[in-house]
């Protein structure tokens, strides 16, 4: 029986990316929408076949109808929503960041353990084929050992020097209490989280500088140094001062060869691979396409559901990326490294 899935939000994202690839999954469809504006929430129903159109987070979460909830709402609200969620037994999909505190994605893991729910975190960019490889590569020893990696997400427009204040619905992006960090939060968490996941290896230490100032602490470039267990170091830039970085890239460079990307972290599948080794030198494109990154998280989170495993990335996925956004805010702070717990 197909999932019924329940959007909080009816934002860019869910619009463009997360309820078309709903519709496109044969095992999902969409119970329910809500927005806080119900005129909103009736025009999302309609463009994307909802079943149900709410402007009340508790009301979306009680319709028996609904089997999982995805959670797009403001980095604030992301862990009260989870944590309601769970106690009324449904699955969670949540956005990244996962939460703003690690004591909130922690507290949020534990509500999902405890009413016995799945909890994912949407970090798309571990459905790309090209990142699936390169980890492949990685855990199988292809590439020897690890002592560089780098993941980089750039972007901007030319001749501006500052991002101009948002309006409207997208108000909160420039609200500390609300977003959590600057342009980090929408790019760099992608790159902490993809580096983890293609390296297989957790986070120990971090040196951040950013451009955040005591006037305006969101920053909008960053710049990180990221230690690993296993002793790889790794590089991170981020943010919206880079109009002409066009790579958007994963790079892993070890003892027996290397692997790396052009253009494959984006909001789109597109890119190439290329990898160098003993054993091959290959080179990979990928089709564009906007959908399908997202399509195959939706199908993997089915899947996890049915079989009761891990989905693409879980609760413990998304608070690893949080402890290491707290660790890049200290860091830029005091301008020094900043180890992990």
């Amino acid at each position: 029986m197909p999932i019924g899935w329940g959007i909080i939000s009816t934002g860019r994202h869910p619009d463009l990316k997360m309820a078309p690839a709903i519709n496109a999954s044969k095992g999902s469809h969409i119970a329910a929408v809500m927005s806080r504006d119900i005129g909103r929430a009736q025009a999302f129903a309609a463009k994307h076949n909802a079943s149900t159109a709410v402007d009340d987070v508790d009301v979306l979460i009680e319709n028996p109808n609904v089997d999982a909830v995805y959670i797009a709402s403001p980095n604030f609200l992301h862990a009260e929503q989870t944590i309601k969620a769970a106690k009324a037994g449904k699955h969670v999909l949540v956005e990244k960041p996962m939460a703003l505190s690690i004591a909130d994605a922690e507290q949020m893991i534990e509500a999902c353990l405890k009413f016995s729910v799945t909890l994912g975190v949407g970090f798309h960019l571990r459905a790309h084929a090209a990142h699936q490889a390169i980890r492949e590569l990685v855990v199988n020893g292809d590439l020897g050992n690890i002592h560089f990696a780098e993941a980089n997400w750039g972007r901007g427009v030319r001749g501006q020097e500052t991002v101009p204040p948002r309006s409207g619905l997208q108000a909160w992006w420039d609200e500390p209490k609300m977003i959590g960090a600057g342009a980090f939060m929408a790019t760099g968490v992608h790159c902490v989280d993809l580096l983890r996941y293609a390296l297989s290896d957790e986070i120990i230490a971090v040196n951040a500088t950013t451009d955040a100032t005591h006037a305006k602490p969101l920053e909008e470039f960053a710049h990180l140094v990221l230690e690993f267990s296993r002793g790889t170091i790794a590089t991170l830039m981020t943010g919206r001062k880079t109009p002409d970085y066009y790579r958007n890239e994963i790079g892993i460079y070890g003892t027996l060869g290397s692997a790396y990307t052009n253009s494959t972290i984006d909001m789109n599948q597109e890119g190439s691979l290329s990898t160098h080794t003993d054993k091959q030198s290959a080179n990979m494109q990928y089709e564009y396409d906007p959908i399908n990154l997202y399509k195959v998280q939706v199908e993997a989170f089915e899947s996890s559901l049915i079989s009761k495993q891990d989905p693409l990335a879980t609760g413990i996925d998304g608070l690893r990326t949080v402890e290491a956004t707290a660790a890049m805010l200290e860091s830029a702070k005091i301008k020094a490294q900043v180890k992990l717990k």
